[in-house]
């Protein structure tokens, strides 16, 4: 078994869309990025990375490459579970933190723990998404950006 954790940050603006673990959010403010900026999605990637000892998520799909602009997070995640595949290892479980101000998250949760699972060829009891808020304070409480952490356990297949 192998452990492996990450965090991501993006800057909240206006004229973006806020995804999520791959959904829409309505949100009057949305993630800046070279990509669709999912920052859940982005966290759950570079801990798989990490889990399997391959560096960070900028090693395999850089910001600087014009094939990653705009594309979905999820897209991304696809990748790194053939990564995983090729590798010969299985996700055990995703445990994840969304910290943003606003909206509550609290209605998309279940849609995006499917759509993580759906893309990890996992149930969807084997991933948790949680959210919390920052009660106003520092620059997630200001609602200038957004961050989510990731803890996940991946095993060798059977």
């Amino acid at each position: 078994m192998r452990i492996g954790q990450s965090e991501d940050i993006h800057r909240l603006i206006e004229g973006r869309d806020l995804i999520l673990g791959g959904v829409k959010i309505r949100s009057d403010l949305g993630l800046l990025g070279h990509s669709d900026a999912d920052v859940l999605t982005h966290a759950i990637i570079e801990a798989l990375i990490g889990a399997m000892g391959l560096g960070d998520i900028g090693k395999h799909f850089s910001d600087k490459d014009d094939r990653y602009k705009d594309i979905s997070s999820l897209i991304l995640l696809d990748r790194t579970y053939e990564m995983l595949c090729e590798r010969g290892y299985k996700v055990i479980n995703v445990d994840a933190l969304v910290m943003i101000e606003k909206p509550k998250l609290a209605p998309y949760i279940a849609r995006m723990q499917r759509n993580i699972a759906s893309h990890l060829h996992t149930d969807v009891t084997n991933i948790n998404i949680k959210a919390t808020c920052a009660e106003g304070l520092g620059f997630i409480g200001e609602r200038k950006g957004a961050k989510a952490q990731a803890v996940v356990l991946i095993d060798e297949l059977d």
